[in-house]
């Protein structure tokens, strides 16, 4: 009956975190068990009274005081500058830019958001049909979340799994890049075929862009560097990542007037609101069930039946692309890795391996339908409708999965960074 009414609660569009202590609440009151309700409320204030999960919310604030600051622009022209005087330039600007944006909100959607605004018109002014820039743009957003630093990754990391943050931050370098080096492949010979040529502008300077995008590179630079060398934490390098936005947008470039700073602050909480009730609530879904011993009974039931990891893998490949389909990345992390988790460190399967394959199969389900996120974001400004966006998605999909694959069976490719680096 507790299952049922939950995923009654789902369909009718009941927020994750409100339908999740919903039914803990309905279950405390009907079942059997041995405590109050109010251990309800305990247990979800319990699981964000954390000093590390700080770090996600000033990540978030990081990132929206960047955006704006008006660095959109400056990655653009530095990506331009390394990559647009390629065949298909501007869509190759278009990922690259946002492997460069990756590393300053580590949030897909933001990057949907603000890249998609400037590329999608330009795009379609050179050529490409638009549902093709649309899809591009929300295809090469999933880079975000996968390159450090990355909020998916601090929150499997500090609320799921107890795994290195530096070791997972570093784990998702390899497969990022080979994500946006698929996409450019596929860009290319798609422009081959389609006679696509963009006309690089005669007074863009290179030595120009590199200097203005300089500034902000540097940040998740530095960021990164510190948490890697034992310098600072995750939260404290966050903490530190505000500020270096405020000086950028106040100081710097003086982008940002003081009036506008209450709203970036607001949007910034509402943000991390989301998340963190979210994560308040799975954190009392998952001792209720750690407490019943269920993850230790489904270890037990799937390792009788399940030796091999490579088995495992592709089970859980198929469940978590299954599930990204209908749940937010985050929302299914939460619910899901506790129990999944343990049953791959008992396979004998490397932490931080499995940890960037989970983490690559949700975010792939940021771009699937029916509720793909970066897909509604990129229709809402595009307008092309989500048939055509996702027609012309699927190609780009196809190089996701592949990517995936490639990082889901050789595992060396997640792994030897982090190894280099001692993690």
């Amino acid at each position: 009956m507790i299952y049922g009414l939950l995923l009654l609660a789902l369909i009718i569009g009941v927020p994750i975190a409100f339908a999740l202590a919903g039914t803990l609440m309905v279950f405390m009151l009907t079942g059997d068990f041995p405590y109050h309700i109010r251990i309800v409320a305990q247990e979800m204030f319990s699981g964000i009274r954390s000093f590390p999960l700080l770090a996600i919310p000033l990540f978030i604030l990081a990132g929206e005081l960047m955006n704006a600051a008006g660095i959109t622009s400056r990655i653009i022209d530095l990506a331009n500058a390394i990559v647009g005087g390629l065949r298909a330039g501007l869509a190759h600007v278009n990922i690259w830019a946002s492997v460069i944006f990756a590393g300053l909100s580590g949030s897909a959607i933001a990057d949907t958001s603000s890249l998609g605004r400037v590329f999608i018109p330009e795009m379609e002014s050179h050529g490409y049909k638009r549902d093709f820039a649309a899809a591009l743009t929300a295809a090469s957003s999933v880079i975000g979340p996968i390159i450090p630093p990355s909020i998916p990754v601090i929150i499997y990391a500090l609320t799921v799994t107890g795994v290195s943050v530096p070791g997972l931050f570093l784990a998702g370098v390899v497969p990022g890049l080979l994500l946006a080096v698929g996409l450019s492949v596929y860009v290319y010979l798609l422009a081959g075929k389609t006679h696509l040529q963009d006309e690089r502008d005669a007074r863009f300077s290179r030595r120009k862009a590199l200097m203005r995008g300089f500034i902000p590179v540097f940040m998740p630079v530095f960021v990164v560097g510190s948490i890697l060398l034992g310098i600072v934490t995750p939260t404290e390098a966050a903490a530190f990542a505000v500020v270096y936005a405020l000086v950028v947008g106040l100081v710097l470039y003086r982008s940002i007037d003081i009036k506008q700073l209450p709203g970036i602050f607001s949007r910034a909480m509402t943000d991390s609101a989301i998340i963190l009730i979210i994560i308040a609530a799975v954190s009392a879904g998952n001792w209720l069930l750690t407490f019943n011993r269920i993850p230790n009974l489904i270890t037990d039931n799937v390792l009788a039946y399940v030796t091999s990891p490579w088995t495992f893998l592709i089970a859980c490949n198929v469940l978590l692309l299954i599930v990204g389909l209908f749940l937010e990345g985050t929302a299914a992390m939460l619910v899901l890795v506790p129990i999944l988790h343990p049953i791959a460190i008992s396979l004998g399967i490397d932490p931080t391996h499995f940890g960037i394959v989970v983490i690559f199969n949700l975010m792939i389900g940021l771009i699937t339908p029916p509720l793909g996120l970066c897909l509604f974001v990129s229709d809402a400004i595009s307008g092309v409708g989500m048939a055509r966006l996702t027609k012309a998605l699927i190609p780009m999909l196809l190089v996701e999965l592949l990517v995936l694959i490639l990082i889901t069976f050789v595992p060396t490719l997640t792994t030897i960074l982090p190894r280099l680096a001692g993690y």
